[in-house]
């Protein structure tokens, strides 16, 4: 296996907004959330309590992780291969407590490598993780770290070539490489909805895993690479 693949773990999450209705926020919280608001651009008509359903759960102050996908590369006989797994709780603690024992476990040689990872996923695991008083992982602290130290990788800023200002979703990406995607299962507005309305988190697992997978063909696909066949995708 090539160098720049080894030890890449790829990953992504999905979040909700921490209680299902803005009514169930203690006053201190409403408080803050009315602040925090006021800065968001509002059609008419729209209440802080309209705000909330819709945006709470991209902010990790008023919104929570309820599914962490994670996938690895493998090698088997000169063929490469992706495995996936995904954690998945209604309890916040436990899932980050396991998803934290599973990096431990893999050791300083790990890279991180999510889509816009170093602007969500990867900053949105350390606050939530000390919210439930738990320690970040040592993969994820970059608390006193020069940036050649720092193992995050990202594919969208692996495709901004140094323009800061530019976005691209991973849906428009892997479009334009013809990588597959879990988007017929459905999209990211859907999560919040589909988990206080339903309660299905293997749903959203699922869908999240489909994305792990977008990203490590994504990564392949801008080192040059061809992607994986399905047949070489194991889900756990």
């Amino acid at each position: 296996m090539q160098s720049d693949l080894k030890d890449v773990l790829f990953l992504d999450i999905e979040t909700v907004r921490v209680v299902d209705q803005y009514k169930q926020l203690n006053e201190r919280l409403k408080t803050q959330w009315a602040r925090k608001a006021n800065f968001f651009k509002r059609e008419e008509g729209q209440t802080d309590e309209d705000l909330f359903q819709d945006r709470a759960g991209i902010y990790a102050e008023f919104g929570k992780i309820i599914v962490i996908g994670i996938g690895k590369y493998t090698e088997q006989n000169g063929v490469l291969g992706l495995r996936t797994r995904y954690f998945a709780d209604h309890d916040e603690k436990k899932l980050l407590s396991e998803f934290s024992d599973t990096l431990e476990k893999m050791g300083p040689a790990t890279k991180l490598c999510a889509h816009n990872g170093k602007e969500f996923d990867f900053p949105y695991i350390c606050r939530r993780a000390l919210v439930n008083g738990l320690p970040i992982p040592g993969v994820l602290n970059v608390s006193g770290k020069k940036p050649w130290e720092v193992n995050h990788l990202d594919t969208m800023e692996m495709w901004k070539f140094g323009d800061y200002k530019h976005y691209t979703s991973l849906d428009l990406l892997a479009a334009i490489f013809e990588v597959p995607t879990s988007k017929g299962v459905m999209d990211g507005s859907m999560v919040s909805e589909v988990y206080h309305q339903q309660g299905d988190l293997n749903k959203i697992a699922e869908y999240c895993v489909g994305d792990v997978v977008a990203v490590a063909q994504l990564y392949l696909k801008m080192k040059g690479l061809p992607i994986i066949g399905q047949q070489n995708i194991l889900y756990v």
